[in-house]
């Protein structure tokens, strides 16, 4: 059996963090992702998808992510029920995620941050970068490379490139 769920979209508000009564950090978030199509005016509509994370990445998607936030969520679907107040059975479809990647910085989505630099700081050569958190991996700069930095920039000759370079 395979339940497995990859998405990219927007959220549609902060994420709701609470602490579990043992003391473990839980995080609901809803993600609008938009569709591949149009409906018949033309439009692109959205589907409006409830996410739930755990532990460490529940405070961290909490701290990093507000509303509009672009991410990856990375996870499994899961299906409960509960009776609701009027009596009737309440029925529920939740992503609970393993991952959650960040995928542009804190100040490319709003005014959200005091500091103007990604994830809530750090040293202003990282201002443009992506980094991406996953539960248990340690962000290290070196890491990642920015993406906003021509890698040929320093080159002063045609760039070589042998077959073994190439992925086909």
């Amino acid at each position: 059996m395979i339940n497995r769920v990859v998405l990219v979209g927007r959220l549609t508000k902060d994420p709701e963090l609470r602490y579990t009564p043992s003391g473990v950090a839980m995080a609901r978030f809803t993600l609008a992702v938009n569709r591949t199509f149009s409906n018949q005016q033309g439009e692109r509509e959205a589907d409006f998808i409830n996410c739930v994370v755990w532990r460490k990445q529940a405070e961290n998607t909490a701290n990093f992510l507000k509303k509009g936030s672009l991410a990856g969520v990375e996870g499994r679907i899961q299906t409960g029920s509960y009776e609701g107040q009027d009596g009737k059975r309440v029925y529920t479809t939740d992503v609970v995620a393993d991952s959650v990647q960040f995928l542009e910085p804190r100040s490319s989505s709003g005014d959200r941050g005091q500091s103007g630099q990604p994830f809530g700081g750090g040293q202003q050569q990282q201002q443009n970068s992506y980094p991406t958190y996953q539960q248990n991996q340690p962000m290290n700069q070196q890491n990642y490379t920015r993406v906003d930095e021509d890698p040929f920039a320093n080159s002063s000759g045609p760039i070589e490139v042998s077959d073994d370079d190439l992925p086909f």
